[in-house]
């Protein structure tokens, strides 16, 4: 599961990117879990994290777009998949501060006497997301 600090609670996302709104990474609340945050804290500990970034590059601009966004939700699922049990995903990366942006480089290329625009598209800095579990008790 993916978690997102709102405010004073953290609540279950998932990724809802898309190329035609490339402005931002954009993660939607869903049903299921939410906690005030001072109760996440006392629940549960940090164990490591992820950066993931990713990089695309091709010439049909709005293709290049879609495959970044395809490869950086795949990178996320494979984050989730390897969680163990009782553990989550927060998003550590704050909007404002540090928060995963897209960016574009384009080059023109000379392919047989035609130009050819060439698109680059890569995502920095790298979206954080904290491995969290369950506290267990001791005993």
């Amino acid at each position: 599961m993916i978690v997102r600090r709102f405010g004073g609670t953290v609540g279950a996302v998932a990724p809802d990117f898309h190329a035609t709104a490339f402005n931002e990474l954009q993660f939607v609340r869903r049903p299921g879990f939410s906690l005030p945050w001072e109760e996440f804290e006392a629940s549960y500990e940090r164990t490591g994290g992820v950066a993931l970034d990713a990089e695309t590059e091709g010439r049909v601009q709005l293709e290049v777009e879609t495959a970044l966004l395809r490869l950086l939700e795949e990178r996320i699922g494979e984050a989730e998949r390897a969680l163990g049990p009782d553990e989550l995903l927060l998003i550590e990366s704050r909007p404002g501060h540090d928060y995963p942006r897209t960016h574009e480089h384009t080059e023109t290329l000379v392919e047989g006497g035609h130009n050819r625009l060439h698109f680059y598209y890569h995502i920095d800095p790298p979206l954080r997301l904290g491995v969290y579990r369950r506290r267990g008790e001791v005993g």
